[in-house]
């Protein structure tokens, strides 16, 4: 209940509800914009000073995480002078305000922006209309990018989830679980440059006749087992699957460490009374097991799906995208950075964008649906 005092001094009307949204949004900017101004003007103070090492790290740190703190008890303290009801109006705004004002400028300014460019021509100096979105869905080579894409996806993530929930379940009836599972998620350890890296290495060929080793592990088997070395990168389609093989590598460990904490809460009671009503093990497993942890299949289902749409990396460091193996993410920084036509890049991260939007709505709402109950 709400005191005679607190209710007078709570905003009503048009004027009231202005006046608490135009101080929610002037809390929201007040702390990110003073943060950057106090931080330009130490960042300008350390790279003119002359002081040691050690000392310009250590101001550094008090100048950045202490000044910010600072800074975040003083807005709240601040805001705690005001009248009840309007403490209540605007408190929250103090801490949530500023993340939410940072990913407007960092995502949604720069997204609106990328939109604009791309009804625009190469250099954004006139409008297209829809000529870049009919290239990126009509070109030879973007169809060639959302085939692959596609294949990520249905084969990237399905052997990624499907490994990692066979993986989780083995591990966790084996008294080395921790070894197990320590050395499938490893890789998660290294960047995906990395990975296309050291996988490079596997892949490599040297070619027939050319007097030089096979110094790629994969040919190496091949040879020692009495075969012919093969390009493997350069053999479409089956190029692209080579390529995917990384992403599983990657991404099984991570699909097992979150599957099997999910299989560890299923409770041991309904396992126990399906194997009393006669179930074998695998019957329990997928009739309860799987039911039970459905919520955690799918974030993580959808998660890999969305990692697998907006892959880049691992094609950049191994094939560059060359030989049928170029992907959506990858086209476009060739459009952008390589044939410098920004409005048909702009169009490309806009179709990425939407095509990645129903995945995490989807996520969104099964996430929601599982708080419910």
């Amino acid at each position: 209940m709400q005191t005679t005092k607190e209710m007078r001094s709570q905003p009503t009307g048009a004027l009231g509800w202005l006046t608490a949204n135009l101080g929610r949004l002037l809390i929201s900017l007040f702390v990110p914009v003073v943060t950057f101004i106090v931080l330009w003007q130490g960042f300008l103070f350390l790279r003119d000073s002359q002081a040691p090492q050690i000392v310009i790290v250590l101001v550094a740190i008090l100048w950045g995480v202490g000044g910010v703190a600072l800074l975040y008890l003083v807005s709240n303290w601040v805001v705690e002078q005001l009248p009840p009801a309007w403490t209540r109006v605007l408190q929250p705004f103090v801490f949530v305000g500023p993340g939410v004002a940072i990913l407007a400028w960092y995502l949604a300014v720069p997204a609106f922006r990328t939109l604009l460019l791309s009804f625009q021509n190469n250099i954004s100096t006139a409008w297209v209309g829809l000529d870049n979105y009919i290239f990126a869905l009509t070109d030879r080579v973007m169809l060639e990018a959302f085939r692959n894409n596609l294949l990520w996806m249905i084969f990237g993530t399905s052997f990624s989830v499907g490994l990692g929930l066979l993986i989780a379940v083995l591990a966790d009836r084996s008294r080395y679980e921790s070894i197990y599972k320590a050395i499938i998620f490893m890789p998660m350890a290294i960047s995906f440059v990395g990975a296309g890296v050291i996988w490079k290495f596997i892949y490599t060929y040297k070619g027939e006749g050319s007097g030089i080793q096979e110094i790629g592990l994969l040919n190496a088997i091949v040879l020692a087992l009495g075969g012919q070395s093969q390009p493997w990168l350069n053999i479409p389609p089956w190029n692209n699957f080579f390529l995917i093989v990384i992403m599983v590598w990657l991404q099984t460990g991570y699909a097992m460490v979150i599957i099997s904490s999910a299989i560890k809460g299923v409770p041991g009671e309904l396992l126990e009374a399906a194997r009393i009503d006669g179930a074998s093990e695998i019957q329990a497993f997928f009739n309860v097991t799987i039911p039970y942890i459905r919520g955690t299949l799918i974030t993580v289902t959808t998660t890999i799906i969305i990692f697998s749409l907006k892959l880049f990396d691992i094609v950049r460091v191994m094939t560059g995208g060359n030989n049928g193996t170029n992907v959506i993410a990858n086209e476009f920084y060739l459009q952008r950075f390589t044939y410098g036509h920004a409005g048909r890049a702009s169009a490309i991260a806009i179709i990425l964008l939407i095509a990645v939007i129903p995945v995490m709505i989807y996520n969104l709402r099964q996430f929601q649906e599982r708080r419910a109950f």
